[in-house]
């Protein structure tokens, strides 16, 4: 399996990819939901990244997580646990076609949160997406330390942590953390 790490130069079809895949969870979770938020850098435009796209479900609070579980099984994804974050619920794609609709279409690479309202998590998430969004320089110094780290971490671990001294620094200074 190839580890290998690729940070693609911006795409604006990712913006599009991301309220493609929004409006089919919208139609799977109706009244269920806050908000779907495209967070992680392909929300930055103009800025090179994985081309993966991060989705966080905005849900009133954690009464809702079990029915919003249910409803994502059916599109075809499966609960991960919050992979030792609190405040983000994690889920995989059972393959490609995920989420499913009627015409098989293949979908891109995507990760899926689900996060209430009031969590950290989904704070830090949309604090440092808006914060790139309105700091071109933050932006192009992000960029390049993920090009320095993708071209010489063997693997995605390492990648990122590399690059949380940069994410943090910024969320402290602008969240006071």
């Amino acid at each position: 399996m190839d580890n290998k790490i690729v940070i693609e130069d911006y795409n604006p079809a990712w913006p599009q990819g991301f309220n493609e895949l929004k409006l089919t969870i919208e139609t799977a979770l109706p009244n269920l939901f806050l908000s779907i938020e495209h967070v992680g850098s392909t929300s930055v435009p103009g800025l090179s990244a994985k081309p993966i796209i991060d989705l966080d479900i905005v849900i009133e609070d954690s009464s809702l997580f079990a029915q919003v579980s249910k409803n994502l099984e059916k599109l075809g994804y499966y609960y991960e646990g919050n992979l030792g974050i609190e405040g983000r619920e994690a889920f995989a794609r059972s393959n490609q076609y995920v989420p499913w609709i009627e015409n098989n279409r293949v979908w891109m690479e995507h990760h899926l949160y689900v996060c209430p309202k009031d969590s950290k998590e989904l704070k830090r998430h949309l604090a440092f997406r808006d914060y790139l969004q309105e700091n071109p320089r933050a932006a192009y110094d992000y960029e390049q330390l993920k090009r320095k780290l993708a071209a010489s971490e063997k693997d995605r671990v390492a990648y990122t942590a590399g690059k949380g001294d940069f994410v943090n620094s910024i969320l402290r200074s602008i969240l006071k953390e």
